[in-house]
């Protein structure tokens, strides 16, 4: 059965995505909602596909859209790109509905591709209401009825740690260094890849990940005061 998997570019679906592939056909897709760094994910996703380190089996992008430029208040960090600081708590960086509008766009495109697996890579640590496991039934039961087709929607990793996920990629020799878990990226001309700013909470997450994992951490980091202050 041919399984599509939300790929963001980002440390926990590109893992995803690779250990999904040694079983069979995967269809990644990308769904754009206006925010800031969209642009940074997409040029990682591209250099990630280009590679071929995600396996044979994963096919072209399928690179979709939903506007929500018009719901998040003028000024949002999120489309301006200010995310809040290195400390800053989970809870600081919801996105309201985020995983209602990537699944339910993601899921009409799976109804028409005739494919009946949606994975996405949520982790045991995500204290969001739209990442349990009740909501991911919910919406599939909906998802399924709504559009005549059957679909499972399903987080592999939910019970596993971002250190899990980076030992599961170094085991699957996926090339870490390629993806971007970052709010705030520092893009210059390609072919150049975007930088981690080193200081926003994803960045955090990112490299405390690595050292709880017992892997060196191979991110470029546009600012290195937080890892350094680690050593």
């Amino acid at each position: 059965m041919q399984t599509a998997v939300l790929l963001s570019g980002g440390l926990d679906s590109a893992v995803l995505v690779a250990d999904e592939a040694t079983r069979g056909r995967v269809q990644p897709i990308y769904v754009s909602v206006g925010l800031a760094w969209e642009g940074a994910e997409r040029r990682t996703i591209a250099r990630l596909l280009e590679s071929g380190a995600l396996g044979p089996s994963v096919q072209p992008i399928a690179a979709l859209a939903v506007d929500m430029t018009d719901v998040y208040p003028a000024g949002h960090w999120a489309l301006e790109g200010r995310p809040p600081g290195y400390h800053t708590a989970d809870q600081e960086v919801y996105l309201p509905g985020r995983n209602i509008v990537l699944l339910s766009k993601a899921g009409v495109y799976c109804a028409t591709a005739h494919i009946g697996r949606l994975v996405v890579g949520t982790l045991a640590h995500n204290p969001f209401p739209d990442a349990t496991p009740v909501f991911r039934s919910a919406m599939a039961t909906a998802l399924s009825i709504g559009l005549e087709h059957a679909l499972q929607i399903e987080a592999p990793d939910a019970t596993v740690s971002k250190a899990d996920v980076i030992r599961r990629g170094v085991a699957l020799a996926l090339p870490l260094e390629l993806t971007l878990s970052c709010m705030n990226p520092a893009l210059s001309a390609p072919p150049a890849p975007p930088r981690h700013c080193g200081v926003c909470s994803k960045c955090r997450e990112r490299h405390d990940a690595f050292l709880d994992a017992g892997v060196p951490d191979p991110t470029d980091y546009a600012n290195r005061r937080h890892m350094d202050s680690k050593v």
